[in-house]
């Protein structure tokens, strides 16, 4: 095989791309551990499915250091499995396919190898300018390593040895509405010049620096910091108080991580070379797929890749999309992280055993020195089962402290509403109007039964009313994410019918009773249940016959008792239409807020009934 192997596209990267006769389609994603291949093909009734998927260890690193090694590695697997000829020795532009069984009609990339998009932010105050230039960082799909600002509680010196040690990819500075302050941006400039950062990849290159601040500042921060640094000036992030202008900052932290970024990770100016679009950050591809569905759908989204080293929650809330990631918490190289945060008593609520706290910790130093490691008794599952459960709960939590209105806006007091609470700046999510949750990551993904992931995420994020729980099969969003921004048709018919899996919808009602009192009682099928405070009821609905991953959906009423809500006030009852999956339509009338007994033997005898309700095996 030559050094110059690489996959055939009928695309030139400069040209805009004709999707009306694509026939087949290959996309990689580049991870930190593994390279994933997988290759899309039109059938003849004109729809896009998945047909063959590969994989190879990713070679970023020595002894390749060259990613492309990998790609074409996890490439060869899709070659052998499908019989169709990809790659090819010849140099130059990639060729157009000279038949149906040879090359590929569009290849696109995505890649988080090498450690991702690190990026620190910087603004005027913490919880207004900074927090904006934090969501515009985290929904481009960059790792946020420091926040600045000059609230941030730390003294000047502070700051600069802080930016001199971390070495940021890219720095996003913000602050000021246009018109308004030019001294605090000043200064942040001049702190630049003092702590003259390094980018972590590409000795001698100059550090990128997108200003996204008052223009009125830009002339005396670019007199002070542009021949330092490769600074480049977008729309402001906050405009006015009352305005947040996120999409050009995002744009151009897309368009450097390409520039100065990509380039400098080995093998990656070659991969550009190949693909017939830019390479994408894997979060920011998750992210679009994501976007896709929600504006498809019509719905509201919350989404979560967990992973070994971090968790990523997505969210389409309004139409307004939000990322975040929890760099800290993970199911092998963070999980004594998430030990850290959430404490031993929180793991432990989730166990359908009693366990000692010192074996419990030396599990989780085990799986963290060891990370490839599989559970290997049914014991070992269920605790790295409940550490899922409190990393996506304490990552939900980080994500709703940023998916929120603007600070510093002034609200309009009316009868309505001067005895709320809440101020400016509340969360964007409301449990209550989500429509979807997809799970994604290892633990989730691969979960020995689909009932497991149902419930792992019923219990981290307590859905409220009516939810449909899905999750991604094989982990194939980042490439399904990259390809919705060129064919969004294909990436939505490969999504719903190859990704996607159906697990059923949740109905939980909403208040707090004793154990066997009245919760929610539903009229389904002809049938009627009565569903008692603090249990869960599954009621069979699958998938329908001959239509492949397509669920069946069934009409349902549900009337809550008094003191209850599933969505159209306390003892009000609602007629829908649900839709059903491997698991069916879970009633979980465990209340909300989730309460779970303190006490060994009653909150081992509550988690038992609980999973034999999902036929959950605890042995």
């Amino acid at each position: 095989m030559s050094d110059n192997a690489h996959p055939h596209a009928s695309t030139e990267p400069e040209q805009a791309i004709d999707t009306s006769n694509i026939r087949s389609i290959l996309a990689t994603d580049c991870g930190s551990t593994t390279t994933k291949a997988i290759l899309i093909v039109r059938q003849p009734d004109g729809t896009y499915r998945l047909t063959v998927r590969g994989e190879a260890p990713t070679t970023v690193e020595a002894p390749f250091d060259d990613v492309t090694v990998g790609v074409v590695n996890a490439v060869r697997e899709i070659e052998e499995l499908s019989g169709r000829t990809i790659l090819t020795g010849v140099d130059g532009r990639p060729n157009t396919p000279e038949n149906g069984n040879e090359g590929v009609d569009l290849y696109l990339s995505t890649s988080s190898a090498g450690g991702g998009l690190q990026m620190s932010v910087a603004g005027v105050v913490k919880a207004m300018s900074a927090e904006s230039a934090q969501r515009a960082a985290l929904g481009a799909g960059a790792i946020i390593i420091d926040v600045i600002a000059v609230d941030d509680g730390r003294k000047e010196f502070q700051r600069v040895e802080r930016l001199r040690q971390l070495r940021p990819d890219m720095i996003l500075m913000s602050g000021g509405t246009d018109g308004g302050t030019v001294n605090h941006l000043v200064e942040m400039a001049e702190m630049l010049v003092s702590a003259d950062p390094k980018p972590r990849l590409g000795i001698g290159l100059n550090l990128p620096v997108i200003y996204a601040g008052n223009k009125d500042a830009y002339p005396r921060v670019a007199e002070l910091i542009e021949d330092r640094v490769a600074l480049r000036q977008v729309a402001n992030l906050r405009p006015t108080m009352e305005n947040e202008n996120l999409l050009p900052a995002r744009e151009a932290i897309h368009e450097l991580f390409l520039e100065h970024v990509m380039q400098q990770a080995p093998g990656y100016s070659k991969l550009s070379g190949w693909t017939s679009a830019g390479i994408m950050s894997t979060p920011n591809a998750v992210g679009k797929i994501m976007q896709t569905i929600a504006e498809q759908r019509k719905i509201n989204v919350l989404g979560v890749d967990i992973g070994g080293a971090t968790t990523d929650v997505f969210s389409v809330f309004r139409g307004i999309f939000n990322r975040t990631v929890s760099a800290n918490l993970g199911m092998s190289y963070s999980i004594c992280n998430v030990l850290t945060e959430a404490k031993v008593e929180n793991i432990k609520r989730w166990l359908p055993f009693a366990v000692s706290e010192a074996d419990l910790r030396n599990q989780l130093r085990n799986k963290m020195i060891r990370p490839t490691t599989i559970p290997q008794r049914m014991m070992d599952l269920q605790i790295e089962q409940a550490v899922c459960r409190e990393a996506l709960r304490l990552a939900f939590d980080h994500h709703k402290s940023l998916a929120r209105g603007l600070t510093g806006t002034a609200t309009e007091k009316n009868v309505g509403n001067i005895f709320d609470q809440k101020s400016t700046g509340q969360t964007l999510v409301d449990m209550m109007s989500l429509d979807m949750v997809v799970g994604s990551g290892g633990v989730l993904s691969h979960a020995p039964r689909r009932d497991q992931s149902a419930m792992m995420m019923m219990d981290a994020y307590q859905p409220e009313g009516f939810t449909l729980l899905t999750v991604d099969s094989i982990f194939m969003m980042p490439q399904l994410g990259i390809l919705s921004t060129v064919h969004p048709e294909a990436a939505t018919q490969v999504f719903e019918r190859d990704c996607l899996i159906y697990l059923g919808t949740c109905i939980a009602p909403v208040g707090v009773a004793k154990d066997g009192d009245p919760c929610i009682t539903v009229q389904f099928k002809g049938e009627t249940h009565a569903v008692p405070f603090g249990s869960i009821k599954v009621l069979p609905l699958g998938f329908k016959v001959g239509e492949d991953g397509e669920p069946e959906t069934a009409d349902i009423t549900v009337t809550p008792a008094r003191g209850f809500d599933v969505g159209a006030g306390k003892g009000k009852e609602v007629s829908t239409t649900v839709h059903g999956g491997v698991t069916g339509v879970i009633i979980d009338a465990r209340g909300r807020p989730l309460q779970i007994p303190t006490e060994d033997g009653q909150r081992i005898t509550k988690l038992k009934a609980w999973l034999n309700a999902l036929n959950i095996p605890l042995e």
